[in-house]
C-alpha cells in the first residue's frame, strides 16, 4: 500500500492512545483524518481542538459522505467488536482496512526505524529517545504510547527519514514492524488471553528480536535469553549505570559505555525502573551517533510521560502521583519509587484492575503488590475489550490482600475515600479510565489542604 496515494484515514477507536498518534500524525502529513470512538475523553477533545471530527455513535450515517471514496485508508483498534456496523461497512465495501500495527509497519518499512520493546518500559523508554533525536536536531517522528509532557502530545516530531515506535507485544503487533535499532526492557508474563503461557510470549519476543540483523543494535537486560548488547543498574553490563545519587530530587550519575565514561548525567524521573530506561535510550542513541552532551542535555530536560509517576500534587504536606500501572510488575515499581522518595510518610494506593484476565491470571501478585503500601483502595475492574467472567471481581481481589488497612469502593464514593484517609502521600493506578477522574481528585485534594 503506497500512503502517498491516501487522500482519507478514517479510525474506528481514534481515542486509543497509539491511534490518536497515528491520527496526529496523518493529519500533520496533510492528510484528511476522521473517526469514531465509543467514549469521549481528554485524548479525543485534543484531536477535535486539531480539526480532526470525531463521533461517538456507532452509525454509518455519521461517517463523512466524502470518507465514501476507493482512496479512503480505514485504521482499525482490536477492542472493536466484530459487530461493529463502520466496521463491517467499510469490509463489505472491500475497502482498505489495516490495523495499527500494520500501518506502523507500512511507515517504518521506508524508514530508519528505533523499535522500543519490553512487557514494562516501553512508553517512558520511547518518549526518552524521542525527546533525545528531536532535541538534538534529528529528523525524527516519534509514535509514543503515552503523552509526553514536554510537547503535550503522544506525537515528537514530523520528520520523514527516522522513527521512534513502541513495539507493542499486544496481539503480537511488533513482529509488523522493520527496526534498524531496537531494545527489549522486559519479558514478564502479560496477555496471556492472547498468548495462553509465557513461553509463548518470550517465543514472540525472540522473533521480535530476530528481525535486528546486526545484534549490536540490539539493547537488552541482562537475564533476557536473548542475544544483544547488555544494559544495566549498579551491575557489570556493556552499557552500566553507576555512580548513582540523589542530588535535588533527581537522579545523578555515570554511564560506563564499551568506550568511556559519561559522567554526572542528570535525570529527573523518580524509581531505579526509570533509570533503566534512561540508560536503554542513551545506549540506542549513543550507538546512533549522538553526542555525550546532547544526550545528556535532552535527559536533564525531561519531564516524564502523563500518568507515568506523574505528579499532580508536590508539596511539602501532600503529594499526589499518577500513574497507568497496570501489572504487578509494575505497581513494585512504583512503590519503590515512593518508598525511596518518601521513606517516612504514609503511603496510600488507590488501584482500578485491568480486564478480567489480567486480574485472575495475576491475582495473588496484585495482592502481594498491593499489600506493601500502607492503605489500599480498591476500584471495580475496569473490562476494556472483555466480558466478565465468573468470581473474578475486585471483591476477591480484596479477599487476598493481607493488609489491615484495605477496602472497596465505588467511582461515585472514591473522592470522599481518600479525604477520609490521613495518608500524605496518595498515588493512583491503573490503566483504565481511572485517568480520567485524576483532574476531580486532584481538585478535591487541593481543596482539602
Amino acid at each position: 500500500m503506497n500512503l502517498n496515494q491516501i487522500h482519507n484515514v478514517y479510525f474506528i477507536g481514534i481515542g486509543g492512545i497509539g491511534m490518536s498518534a497515528l491520527a496526529r500524525y496523518f493529519k500533520a502529513i496533510g492528510k484528511h483524518v476522521s473517526g469514531y470512538d465509543k467514549t469521549e475523553t481528554q485524548l479525543t477533545r485534543e484531536l477535535q481542538q486539531h480539526g480532526i471530527a470525531i463521533h461517538f455513535e456507532d452509525s454509518i450515517d455519521l461517517i463523512p459522505t466524502d470518507y465514501y471514496i476507493e482512496n479512503t485508508l480505514v485504521i482499525i483498534t482490536p477492542a472493536i467488536p466484530m459487530q461493529h456496523s463502520e466496521w463491517n461497512y467499510f469490509v463489505e465495501r472491500d475497502f482498505e482496512i489495516k490495523k495499527r500495527a500494520e500501518v506502523l509497519g507500512i511507515i517504518t518499512k521506508d524508514t530508519f526505524c528505533f523499535a522500543v520493546a519490553g512487557t514494562h518500559g516501553k512508553t517512558t523508554t520511547s518518549g526518552i529517545l524521542g525527546h533525545i533525536l528531536f532535541q538534538s536536531g534529528v529528523d525524527v517522528t516519534a509514535f509514543v504510547g503515552g503523552i509526553v509532557e514536554n510537547y503535550n502530545s503522544n506525537l515528537i516530531g514530523n520528520g520523514k527519514t527516522i522513527t521512534v515506535v513502541e513495539a507493542d507485544e499486544f496481539d503480537r503487533s511488533f513482529l509488523h514492524l522493520h527496526p534498524n535499532i531496537a531494545c527489549v526492557t522486559s519479558m514478564d508474563a502479560d496477555h496471556l488471553d492472547i498468548y495462553g503461557d509465557q513461553s509463548s510470549i518470550e517465543e514472540s519476543f525472540v522473533e521480535f528480536a530476530d528481525k535486528v540483523e546486526d545484534k549490536s543494535k540490539l539493547f537488552i537486560t541482562k537475564q533476557l535469553p536473548i542475544k544483544g548488547v547488555t544494559c544495566a543498574v549498579n551491575e557489570e553490563a556493556i552499557f552500566s549505570a553507576c555512580n548513582i545519587r540523589i542530588m535535588n530530587s533527581q537522579y545523578v550519575f555515570d554511564v560506563q559505555t564499551p568506550s568511556e565514561i559519561i559522567q554526572n548525567i542528570a535525570f529527573g524521573l523518580p524509581g531505579k525502573h526509570n533509570l533503566m530506561n534512561a540508560l536503554m535510550a542513551l545506549a540506542m542513541a549513543k550507538t546512533f551517533g549522538i553526542p555525550n552532551e546532547d544526550i545528556a542535555s535532552a535527559l536533564r530536560s525531561f519531564k516524564g510521560i502523563k500518568r507515568r509517576f506523574s505528579y499532580q500534587i508536590k508539596t511539602d504536606n501532600l503529594v499526589y502521583v499518577d500513574d497507568y500501572a497496570h501489572h504487578p510488575t509494575e505497581i513494585n515499581a512504583v512503590h519503590q519509587a515512593v518508598r525511596e522518595l518518601y521513606p517516612d510518610k504514609k503511603v496510600l494506593a488507590v488501584f482500578q484492575p485491568h480486564l478480567f484476565s489480567r486480574t485472575r491470571d495475576f491475582a495473588d501478585d496484585f495482592a502481594k503488590s498491593l499489600a506493601a503500601f500502607d492503605e489500599v483502595i480498591l476500584l471495580d475492574i475496569y473490562p476494556a475489550r472483555e466480558l466478565p467472567m465468573q468470581g473474578i471481581t475486585s471483591t476477591w481481589l480484596l479477599e487476598k490482600i493481607h493488609n489491615n488497612h484495605k477496602k472497596l469502593v465505588s467511582k461515585q464514593e472514591l473522592i470522599a475515600s481518600i479525604l477520609e484517609s490521613d495518608a500524605r502521600v496518595i498515588v493512583t493506578i491503573g490503566a483504565g479510565d481511572i485517568g480520567e477522574m485524576v483532574p476531580l481528585i486532584k481538585n478535591a485534594l487541593n481543596e482539602s489542604i
